[in-house]
């Protein structure tokens, strides 16, 4: 498959790509923002969680050889549908054992949708793959931004509809849209996806995803914990306004400024180079005490973990042009993985030391700096020939 064959195609797949990220944006935080209003018990909530990131973990494995073998439409489609369907379930779910059908199959969709929209990025332009991949993947932190705003004004019901409306006019577009065709059994066989696994590239790059997801959700989860914790004493107010608009919107802007500079720089420099900055913004996160200075602080962090994930995923598509979606399945995977990880580790290190948050924290510096050894230790695989 070549980019000569898509010349005329890079428009409507811009466009399709673009509208399908957004309605996976719009959803993906769709289960925190209703979860207040489902009055559940602390293990019911975390069990919501937990059959959602499942839900995504299957499907991200499965995904991939779906669309190596079937072609991007039928993954796109059909995780679209599954969002569709969940989404206008969730309202009528009928009490708890509905609502755990309801995020396994939103988890289903959003794990299929991610897999074979990444795919598809990857034919839009394939000398520009870095570029591609940071600037679609600014409209899924818009639709991450939109939901949590828009739920102000409306009810939790009429959210469900309004996404679940999103994803079907974006399904119908899809069908419509001409995308690249399956490559077929005969090209690429299942048996092939089952050999990737042995990659020492795609170990590395599973467990790069998995250290980068585990710190981003590490602070979406944490750090408005620690900003009202007596460490730091910020209201709630202030410490929402700082991690859903300071660390968001650094996420927004640094993807904006890194898709031009990936054109010219190579994007094993672009993710060293973030993954550095990761474990500078996460230390001093913890060390800065002033507001202002900690708002500051955490855009930075942001802008640092801006370019991480849709830059590894345009390396992936460089270093496996064969088998492409089902080796990013399978670090897709690590990387909802590295979610069910992180929080059960820092509050294990609160509880087991007996330190407070700020000392159990530490682990995102830790980690970002890890990820900078995984880049290391990944570049001269990455300067051989593809896999």
């Amino acid at each position: 498959m070549t980019a000569t064959r898509f010349d005329k195609l890079p428009r409507m797949l811009i466009v399709a790509a673009v509208l399908t990220i957004l309605a996976y944006g719009c959803s993906a935080p769709m289960l925190g923002t209703l979860l207040p209003s489902y009055h559940l018990t602390g293990d019911q909530s975390g069990g919501l969680g937990s059959v959602n990131a499942l839900g995504m973990v299957v499907s991200s494995l499965t995904a991939g050889p779906v669309v190596d073998i079937r072609g991007k439409k039928v993954a796109i489609v059909t995780g679209l549908a599954l969002q569709a369907l969940s989404l206008f379930a969730a309202p009528n779910a009928g009490g708890y054992r509905g609502l755990l059908a309801v995020f396994f199959v939103l988890g289903l969709g959003g794990g299929t949708i991610v897999t074979g929209v990444n795919a598809l990025a990857s034919d839009v332009d394939q000398k520009r793959r870095g570029t591609v991949f940071n600037f679609l993947n600014l409209f899924f932190g818009l639709g991450g931004i939109l939901t949590p705003l828009v739920s102000a004004w409306l009810p939790g019901g009429t959210l469900c509809y309004l996404v679940a409306t999103l994803a079907t006019l974006t399904l119908v577009a899809d069908v419509f849209t001409k995308m690249p065709a399956p490559s077929g059994e005969a090209a690429f066989k299942l048996s092939e996806a089952v050999g990737l696994l042995g990659k020492p590239v795609l170990i590395l790059f599973s467990l790069f995803l998995f250290l980068y997801v585990g710190c981003e959700v590490g602070v979406w989860n944490w750090l408005r914990s620690y900003l009202v914790s007596p460490a730091i004493g910020l209201d709630e107010k202030t410490a929402s306004k700082v991690v859903g608009l300071g660390f968001a919107l650094g996420m927004l802007v640094g993807r904006i400024v890194v898709a031009p500079i990936l054109i010219k720089v190579r994007g094993q420099n672009v993710t060293l180079i973030a993954s550095l900055l990761m474990a500078v913004t996460t230390f001093f996160i913890l060390r800065t005490v002033a507001p202002a200075m900690l708002a500051a602080v955490v855009f930075c962090a942001g802008l640092a973990m801006a370019p991480i994930f849709p830059t590894t995923m345009a390396m992936m598509g460089d270093a496996f042009p064969r088998g492409t979606a089902s080796a990013m399945g399978v670090a897709i995977t690590c990387g909802w993985l590295g979610i069910v990880a992180s929080s059960p580790i820092i509050g294990w290190f609160a509880g087991a030391t007996k330190s407070d948050l700020r000392t159990a924290l530490l682990v995102l510096p830790a980690a970002s700096a890890l990820m900078a050894v995984v880049n290391l230790a990944m570049r001269p695989l990455l300067n051989r020939s593809p896999a």
